[in-house]
């Protein structure tokens, strides 16, 4: 017999009461004709074209269920699937007119259970229960992320060093050019010397690290970003362990980095992690503060 923990079965008792409270064991969801999984695939369509990977990416599906999903639909005449004019290689996804009209529906329908769930409470239980969903929404989904190590040159990995560059560009008292910090990145962080990591929710980059070969013994830390949204969530931690173990892996028992006074959340949880300060080892334009930690003596990355 399986041993039961009180977390697990808090999080399996509101899996059941919540499922049963929304509709979720009915056939027809939302008394749409639909089931739930339907219901949810039909809602991220949306009113735009999307194509197939971006929803198998973004809701987490087996390719043969979301084939079968997506007749479903088109049986329906809610949605119609073919060739991306722009990629022969991809499949688009868009609405139809009886689709949008059942994306309304919907979205009208969600809206109505979700203010019938909230209406019976009091402001302050309303805002309790606004906080803790928010709160749990956050961590079932960092619980969920995948972090993967990709080509820094990848579109996954660009997307994500795109919404760093951005970050710093914003936070930086001088602003900051991508151009040249970027010259010589890709080449550095490829297997063997070094490696890039993506952390992905939905099909979306959250965060994302890089770690290169910087000495004999000693790797360097760099790009290191966490999307705003999930600061708070831990996984600038799990990211920060995932580079220190890929220098562990290539024999690099030295970890360095360096940031910048702005980036006062990263310098916190460098300092947390047992990082220490040291003297300036490199001639970063944009950097103020420099790093070490000896991943040996500490047992990190172990």
């Amino acid at each position: 017999m399986v041993a039961r923990h009180a977390d697990t079965e808090i999080v399996r008792r509101f899996n059941r009461s919540y499922t049963q409270r929304i509709g979720a064991l009915e056939e027809s969801f939302l008394g749409l004709g639909l089931p739930l999984a339907a219901a949810r695939l039909l809602f991220e369509i949306g009113a735009e074209a999307t194509t197939v990977h971006t929803l198998r990416a973004r809701l987490g599906l087996d390719s043969g269920y979301l084939s079968r999903l997506l007749r479903q639909l088109e049986a329906g005449r809610l949605v119609v699937v073919a060739a991306d004019p722009d990629d022969g290689r991809r499949r688009s996804v868009r609405l139809t007119a009886a689709g949008r009209a059942a994306w309304r529906k919907l979205d009208a329908r969600s809206e109505k259970l979700a203010h019938q769930l909230v209406e019976p409470l009091t402001e302050r239980q309303r805002h309790r229960l606004t906080e803790a969903l928010a709160t749990a929404d956050l961590l079932v989904r960092a619980a969920t992320v995948r972090l993967e190590v990709v080509d820094p040159a990848s579109p996954m990995a660009r997307a994500a060093l795109g919404h760093y560059y951005a970050e710093l560009d914003r936070r930086f008292s001088g602003g900051f050019d991508a151009g040249q910090a970027t010259a010589d990145d890709a080449p550095a962080m490829r297997a063997p010397r070094g490696a890039f990591v993506v952390a992905t929710s939905d099909g979306e980059p959250v965060a994302c690290g890089g770690m290169q070969t910087l000495a004999p013994g000693v790797a360097e830390l760099k790009r290191m970003w966490v999307h705003e949204a999930w600061r708070g969530a831990g996984l600038g931690s799990r990211m920060l362990r995932r580079l220190e173990q890929a220098a562990v892996e290539r024999g690099l028992p030295v970890v360095r980095l360096d940031t910048n006074s702005a980036l006062t959340e990263a310098i916190a949880m460098y300092q947390r992690a047992g990082y220490r300060a040291i003297e300036r080892y490199n001639d970063n334009p944009y950097a103020r503060h420099w790093f070490e930690k000896d991943l040996a003596a500490t047992g990190a990355g172990a």
